[in-house]
């Protein structure tokens, strides 16, 4: 037997590896056109098809009630595990992909109920954090809320997290029959918890969570709603009639105008372009203050008018005078007591987007109060406790005095503070 015949026989011809990868192409154009049918007979059951999948069911409604109590009780007690728990349980958000499939098509009807049934269960979601937040003025919990805070704030890993997720869960829902979880829950994460916090914030009072939360909801879902239209269209779904390309011209029109204007792009957009000057950086000038003293005694000795004192003298014309002097009297202390000149300071927390106001230090929270708010120091009045020092302040919040304390570090003063140590006694007044 000839081995070279053998061998020869055993090696592929370049030919038959040209037609097994075209042929593996060929089968991949195949399903291509399987999921998105080029003939509009084709593409219109393909589109009943995701319609019928992406309705609202009870299920929505069920679980954003659900997701919405667990997020507010982490909310409530300041813990994370139980906000990634309340995500988990969010609902699949399949009817939001069919409310982007209503736009394309210019279906009113599907589009109205999809929003319709987003906007319910969002509502109880939202009531969900309504009564965590309500739960906190019946019982006050010594905490600052980090979580709360964290969410109501746009920060650019959102932005990041909440595109993935959004491209993947439409990616999934179009191409597979299997419910898209794990892309849901990415972005449930970014709608569920800025709105939980949002109703957290209205129902406990604190500022800062409230309507702040809720514009960051709003960012996030036009964000998000951004890039699953620029997935379908990717995927071949485009407007195919009129009121299809208006109505979706219109909405992706106010998606880009409204996050243009609430993050703020179109006023950086106006300064690189020199239509708008920037605005001077607030700078804290030292001033010079009176001492901080909190009695001021001022006396005035007693005061003896004398008209002469009698006197002797020898000159050649003598002459008698007669002197007259009136006694003593006595005269009252004038006590001027003046009260401390107050310090405004403003709160910059590092951590939780503000501070609280206890009743005493370390004590019962009074209220919260978010970065930038202002209070008034009383001064002379520090307190150290566990090697913390502790300021008495006030505040007027709705029309209303509340007075408490606050700790030392999460305040910024403009006007140089004398001394910041606490004194173990209050300094007596002593009057000479």
């Amino acid at each position: 037997m000839d081995h070279s015949e053998i061998t020869t026989q055993s090696q592929p011809e370049p030919e038959s590896t040209r037609e097994f990868v075209s042929a593996r192409a060929r089968r991949r154009r195949a399903m291509r056109r399987a999921y998105f049918p080029t003939d509009e007979e084709g593409r219109a059951a393909l589109f009943s098809h995701l319609a019928k999948r992406a309705f609202p069911t009870y299920e929505l409604y069920i679980f954003a009630l659900v997701a919405g109590a667990i997020i507010g009780l982490g909310y409530f007690l300041d813990s994370q595990s139980l906000l990634i728990f309340g995500v988990l349980v969010a609902p699949v958000l399949t009817p939001w992909i069919g409310l982007s499939l209503g736009m394309i098509a210019g279906a009113g009807r599907m589009f109205a109920q999809t929003f319709a049934a987003l906007i319910l269960s969002s509502s109880l979601a939202f009531t969900g954090g309504v009564v965590a937040g309500f739960a906190t003025r019946v019982f006050p919990q010594p905490r600052t809320f980090n979580e709360a805070f964290l969410h109501s704030r746009l920060w650019a890993p959102d932005f990041f997290v909440l595109a993935i997720g959004a491209i993947l869960i439409t990616l999934s829902f179009v191409r597979s029959e299997q419910r898209p979880y794990l892309p849901s829950a990415l972005v449930a994460y970014e709608f569920f918890l800025p709105l939980c916090a949002a109703g957290f914030g209205l129902g406990s009072g604190i500022e800062g969570l409230w309507p702040q939360g809720m514009l960051v909801f709003l960012v996030h879902y036009a964000w998000a709603t951004l890039f699953c239209l620029l997935t379908l269209f990717f995927l071949r779904f485009h407007p195919r009639t009129f009121g299809g390309v208006s109505f979706t011209g219109l909405i992706l029109v106010l998606i880009i105008a409204w996050l243009a204007t609430s993050t703020g792009t179109m006023d950086w957009i106006k300064l690189q372009a020199g239509l708008s000057t920037p605005e001077p950086a607030f700078t804290p000038q030292a001033t010079s203050t009176l001492p901080l003293v909190p009695t001021i005694t001022s006396t005035s000795p007693p005061v003896t008018a004398i008209i002469g004192v009698p006197t002797s003298t020898s000159s050649q014309t003598p002459t008698a005078r007669s002197t007259t002097t009136i006694p003593p009297t006595r005269t009252p202390t004038n006590t001027v007591t003046a009260e401390p000149t107050p310090i405004i300071a403003i709160i910059r927390a590092s951590e939780g987007g503000g501070a609280f106001i206890r009743e005493r230090p370390g004590g019962i929270v009074l209220r919260t109060l978010g970065n930038g708010s202002t209070v008034t120091i009383i001064p002379d009045e520090l307190q150290e406790l566990n090697g913390v020092i502790w300021v008495h302040v006030f505040a007027v919040i709705n029309d209303e005095r509340v007075e408490g304390w606050m700790i030392q570090s999460v305040l910024v003063t403009a006007t140089p503070v004398p001394d910041w140590q606490p004194s173990a006694t209050p300094p007596a007044a002593s009057t000479p």
